[in-house]
């Protein structure tokens, strides 16, 4: 049973940020980094599935910015390198949510210098750089509704409102550390503010590449292939009903309740054969039993 388990657990870690070995999670002991064991968002960043599935929504829903895709478009090589890509973006997550303080701050000036250097002009003719508050703002909004709506759907619909919102303001901290302002910390702030972007998003041929890319992403391995599918799909059924209606892609009722049946059961399989994620270590490291 342990080497099924294992197993399981070393394919997940090649589509997980914790492969490229670059930072510790588990030290030093003691350390709370900048959240802390207490806090919502290691419970909510704390469960893989679901922020795997979340991850997925977020970057399509992300990419319904023509000047957020531009910058991934022109400066990176996610077509080529899909997992790459998602990786360092999970290694940015667990770092700075669960990380120790030098690590986390170490990675988000490293970012910060990253986005410096991430300017153009985007489809529709409008500049953009990627060290606008503006445009952090949508890219930490898009990431952190998609996490939020996906521990609520996979792991605890029973988080109540005033968790919910303390999860916001506790995520906003990584969001203005990185130059975003006027970020909402709230469920109804966060409503209102997806509410009022809807008019600057557009769903166009490169949206479309990108959604094609993903979903032919490869699988670290053929066993594999089959719960990414499944992600895949559940992550595009966790967009907001108006963001699937731009796709083209709405899923309907009985489908999602049928595709969420299959991922409360992947997700359960997932959650007992990872016992080494970064949520486990950083308990760990605080001498607290996961």
């Amino acid at each position: 049973m342990n080497t099924i388990r294992n197993r399981i657990q070393n394919q997940v870690f090649r589509v997980n940020g914790l492969a490229l070995n670059e930072f510790d999670i588990s030290q030093p002991p003691g350390d709370p980094g900048l959240f802390g064991p207490d806090s919502v968002i290691w419970r909510v960043h704390g469960d893989f599935p679901s922020m795997l599935c979340g991850g997925i929504s977020a970057l399509l829903l992300q990419m319904l910015h023509p000047s957020a895709l531009a910058g991934v478009w022109d400066h990176s090589n996610f077509r080529q390198d899909m997992l790459g890509r998602l990786r360092r973006t999970s290694q940015f997550i667990a770092v700075t949510t669960f990380g120790n303080r030098h690590d986390a701050s170490l990675l988000i000036e490293r970012v910060k210098k990253i986005h410096l250097r991430v300017s153009g002009v985007d489809n529709y003719g409008q500049p953009y750089a990627a060290s606008d508050p503006h445009l952090l703002t949508w890219v930490h909004v898009a990431e952190t509704s998609a996490f939020l709506a996906a521990h609520l759907r996979f792991k605890n619909p029973r988080l109540s409102l005033a968790e919910q919102d303390r999860y916001y303001q506790e995520a906003a901290l990584i969001a203005e550390a990185l130059g975003a302002t006027e970020v909402p910390k709230s469920v109804a702030a966060v409503a209102r503010y997806l509410h009022d972007m809807r008019g600057e998003l557009r769903f166009d041929a490169r949206t479309a590449e990108v959604t094609r890319l993903l979903r032919e992403a490869p699988a670290p391995t053929w066993q594999a292939k089959p719960a990414m599918h499944v992600m895949l799909r559940s992550g595009m059924a966790l967009l907001p009903d108006w963001a699937q209606a731009m796709s083209g892609q709405q899923i309907g009722a009985l489908s999602r309740a049928l595709l969420d049946a299959e991922m409360r059961l992947l997700a359960k399989t997932l959650r007992w054969s990872i016992t080494r994620g970064a949520y486990h270590r950083a308990m760990l490291r605080m001498g607290r039993q996961p």
